[in-house]
């Protein structure tokens, strides 16, 4: 697993500057002024900072942007990083001129000089976030990334802030990991091991196997293995860091490999379906944040992890299979396997935690990346009151989301003529009647709130604050709304 560089926070000391190595970073606003750190450097460098403030480069740029005076005169410094910003920026500008750093960067140490502008500790997470890469499976150069000290005035409230925001980067790191991992690797089984391990932070782990799965009646979700030398298992995650209210629950599907089963998926492309279980990774990804910041709330992860292949065990398109809801499924595809694992994943929270809301995360439909492209999660849901808080806390982490509709209009295309429902409706709407049929195993005044995370769980292109590859989308968004809607006093 990927290991995240902590960013140190110290006092301001411009004392040793020009004997520093490695990069140096400062900050010029918009209009072109200088705190005392860039003065310092500007003034080491014989007014380089100030040459390069008045570049049309400068002015060109955007806020948050980073220009790199390579090798600068007067400095041990192999580079010097001017960063344009403001004294008070927002938080998106904060993380993006940490995202600018961590592009440029290098290799070598990274010196920040903070001083007293605001949302420092958005800036490091801007920079640990942007600098991660994915290498465990690469046999060449693997140097680690040299360390981050970002010096401030105000080191101790710099730090607090900062101490918050890592245990939400380890979250988005494991996410990330956990969905870059090829579906050899990250088999059902080593995927539960994982998240086994984090009982060290202090959560309750079980895994649910197979025989227990059959006991509780599972056939939706262990249908979809049957194909799979894999065993298809449950992992159930509890946080118990509030009172004695009932808990929150979080529900991810984690296909580790989608196929399609025997409604096999097109060759081109299919090497990405090992992000099938992004879902689950989201989910993984939250716990591990509310566990390291020992969150003063309950909260209970629910995982169903499968994987979907062909064989002579495999379910096949017109089978019939029973939920442990009781209800009948008339499996048309078998490629829309991952509503079938939430059907029981999601029935099993309800009847077990009696949770006081839920959202499963899934990347469910090609069709919401039709609809949204990669910008947005679909966002679902039963309670106006849950999908507004969600995505006011989605809002704030800058992670798109947008709400789509529900309605019975759309169950029409559900009905089976020889069993309760099918699992896919068509073409058309394909999100919309996706959450239609999961929302039939969501309990009445359950407050549920369902996320097709499909376009934005894995890019091909880099994002603000990820390269290319798994994202980490959700993490941010979700402990936010924890922190905000559910958090003790």
């Amino acid at each position: 697993m990927t290991d995240l560089a902590q960013p140190t926070i110290t006092e301001t000391d411009l004392t040793t500057l020009a004997e520093r190595e490695g990069a140096i970073v400062v900050f010029a606003t918009p209009d072109g002024a200088l705190d005392a750190g860039a003065r310092k450097i500007n003034s080491l460098t014989r007014k380089g900072v100030m040459r390069t403030v008045d570049n049309p480069q400068f002015a060109k740029a955007k806020e948050g942007d980073a220009i790199v005076m390579s090798y600068p005169f007067g400095v041990a410094a192999s580079k010097v990083i001017v960063v344009k910003l403001a004294r008070r920026p927002s938080v998106t500008q904060a993380r993006k001129a940490g995202a600018s750093i961590a592009k440029v960067r290098g290799e070598a140490d990274v010196l920040i000089l903070g001083g007293n502008i605001k949302r420092m500790a958005d800036v490091a997470l801007g920079c640990v976030l942007r600098g991660y890469t994915f290498t465990p499976h690469k046999t060449g150069d693997k140097d680690a990334l040299g360390a981050i000290e970002v010096m401030v005035n105000e080191p101790v409230e710099v730090k607090a802030a900062a101490d918050v925001l890592m245990a939400v980067a380890e979250g988005v790191v494991f996410t990330r990991d956990l969905t870059n991992e090829p579906a050899n690797v990250l088999t059902t089984t080593e995927f539960a091991n994982r998240l086994k391990d984090m009982e060290s932070l202090g959560l309750t782990v079980e895994v649910l196997e197979e025989g227990e799965l059959e006991k509780l009646g599972m056939g939706s979700l262990l249908s979809v293995g049957h194909g799979s030398a894999s065993p298809s298992k449950v992992v159930v995650m509890q946080w118990n860091g509030g009172g004695d209210e009932a808990p929150f629950a979080l529900v991810g599907k984690g296909v580790v490999f989608d196929t399609g089963g025997i409604s096999l998926k097109p060759a081109a492309g299919m090497e990405d379906m090992t992000m099938d279980m992004g879902g689950a990774g989201v989910v993984s990804g939250v716990m591990k944040t509310l566990a390291l910041r020992k969150a003063k709330a309950n909260v209970v992860g629910l995982v169903g992890l499968v994987e979907n292949m062909p064989s002579d065990r495999a379910t096949r398109p017109g089978d019939v299979v029973t939920s442990m809801k009781g209800d009948t499924i008339e499996v048309i595809n078998t490629d829309a396997e991952g509503r079938l694992v939430l059907a029981d994943v999601l029935w099993y929270a309800q009847e077990r935690f009696k949770p006081t809301g839920v959202i499963n995360l899934a990347t469910l439909t090609g069709a919401v990346i039709i609809a949204l492209g990669h910008e947005n999660a679909g966002v679902f849901s039963n309670d106006d009151t849950l999908s507004k808080d969600f995505l006011k806390a989605a809002d704030a982490e800058d992670e798109g989301a947008w709400r789509l509709p529900l309605s019975p209009a759309y169950d029409a295309k559900l009905k089976s003529r020889i069993a309760d429902m099918k699992n896919v409706g068509g073409r058309d709407a394909g999100s919309i009647t996706a959450a239609q049929f999961i929302q039939r195993f969501i309990k009445d005044d359950m407050p549920w709130m369902h996320l097709d995370i499909a376009g934005v769980a894995s890019v091909k292109a880099e994002t603000a604050l990820a390269p290319a590859g798994a994202t980490g989308w959700g993490v941010a968004a979700l402990n936010r709304f924890i922190a905000d809607t559910y958090e003790a006093e």
